[in-house]
């Protein structure tokens, strides 16, 4: 029988009237998939809520996956024997990526750090999301927040296939941006002046493990050579990831401007700083990085941009004493990490028995009664928040606005029993 070419029918279309609107409604909605926007979601479920997880990327995963950040820091004390602080998410991610070899604790620095394929990371959340029956929407740009009477009543959402409203009676804001709680009209913080520097995380194969210098080297390196590159920063490191024939590599200083344009000019130069990176280490390292290329550029990496003002505003004081508030959610003993200059930053470790907290009241902004900030975009003064805003302790961030908003109903975040809360999210606050 002679083949004949397949013709499918087609129809001819044309838009006449607006799009009707696609409604979704949830018992919680979770705006932002990175680390915390994850964990929130995925308590939530466990829960026994309905649950959607929105994105702006066309893909899960926030900035754990696509800016590569490719390490799980904050997650333990510090010190080699450094004891788990974390729980919930993270106990399934070093049990299931670690089982695969696609994790490994190891230490880095001041305390062991958890390393991350992110590829094996970004496939862990999907099936967790249809595991558990959480309702993705992704490639969805928030347009509009309903705030009525306190209380965030519905979102408009716009996607490529037409515009949504998601409808729900409890919201986290983890976009890192607090995008949700700017969109509601709530007081909202931003640096008072200069910026904070966020990275261009990039992804290189084909390197020799086995002549990597050590970060000391690299960074004297760069001081000493930087220049002669046109480096911007004149620090940074090539860390291997599971497997041993990758690395991650972080010497790159980038702003990360609000204005849309600005953040388009600023990505496109951040890859820039990438390859002349690049040059160098072939230049001054050939041992290692002599046949070294680039497999994967992240999205650009951010550290800190716009945060929420809440009922309590963490301060670097807090920190340093190690307050141990009542409304405690989240713990970690990371170092105060202050990128706010192009060249390089401060660098403020702990001792090895330190450990600071997490107030809830940093989650819940004053003007609304079922909303929960998780996430870098918390409240706090820069230089605290750069302690805090790390996945070790965002996961516990996560797990609590779930558990409070959970708690809360149809009443306000603002009147749950503390000792409540702290009873459902004891591992992450206590030994």
């Amino acid at each position: 029988m002679q083949n004949q070419a397949f013709r499918p029918e087609t129809r001819v279309v044309r838009r006449r009237d607006a799009p009707a609107l696609r409604e979704h409604r949830a018992d919680l909605c979770v705006v932002g998939a990175g680390i915390s926007g994850v964990s929130a979601a995925i308590e939530g479920a466990r829960l026994g809520r309905n649950v959607i997880l929105i994105d702006g990327l066309p893909a899960l995963g926030g900035q754990a996956v696509h800016s590569i950040i490719g390490m799980i820091v904050g997650l333990f004390g510090n010190g080699p024997n450094g004891k788990q602080l974390t729980h919930g998410i993270a106990d399934d991610l070093l049990r299931d990526l670690g089982s695969t070899g696609d994790l490994e604790v190891r230490m880095g620095g001041v305390s062991p750090n958890a390393f991350y394929n992110e590829v094996a990371l970004g496939r862990w959340v999907e099936r967790k999301i249809l595991e558990l029956k959480i309702t993705p929407l992704v490639g969805a740009i928030l347009r509009h927040v309903h705030l009525e009477r306190r209380r965030v009543a519905a979102l408009e959402l716009a996607t490529r296939y037409g515009d949504v409203v998601v409808r729900a009676a409890g919201f986290v804001d983890a976009t890192g941006d607090a995008a949700l709680v700017w969109q509601a009209g709530l007081d909202c913080r931003e640096p008072a002046e200069g910026v904070i520097y966020g990275s261009q995380m990039m992804v290189i194969e084909n390197f020799d493990d086995a002549h990597r210098p050590t970060r000391e080297e690299i960074s004297a390196r760069i001081r000493d050579r930087g220049e002669h590159y046109g480096m911007t920063r004149r620090d940074g490191f090539a860390m291997s990831l599971p497997g041993g024939h990758t690395a991650i590599v972080n010497m790159t200083h980038v702003e990360n401007p609000l204005d849309p344009f600005g953040a388009s000019q600023k990505g496109i130069e951040g890859k820039e700083q990438a390859d002349r990176t690049m040059v160098f280490l072939r230049s001054e390292f050939p041992e290692a990085f002599g046949a070294a290329s680039v497999r994967a550029y992240g999205l650009p990496g951010i550290r800190q941009t716009r945060w929420i003002v809440g009922s309590h505003h963490l301060t670097v004081e807090e920190v340093r004493q190690g307050v141990k508030f009542a409304d405690a959610i989240a713990r970690t003993a990371w170092p105060l990490e202050q990128h706010h200059h192009a060249e390089g930053y401060v660098w403020e470790p702990f001792a090895e028995d330190h450990v600071h907290y997490v107030p809830f009241g940093s989650l819940t902004p004053p003007g609304a009664d079922n909303l929960v900030a998780a996430g870098r975009c918390i409240d706090g003064d820069a230089t605290a928040l750069s302690s805090v805003r790390v996945m070790g302790p965002c996961i516990a961030m996560g797990a609590a606005a779930a558990h409070a908003l959970d708690l809360a109903g149809t009443g306000s975040v603002h009147q749950i029993d503390p000792a409540a809360l702290r009873r459902r999210i004891r591992a992450n606050i206590e030994d």
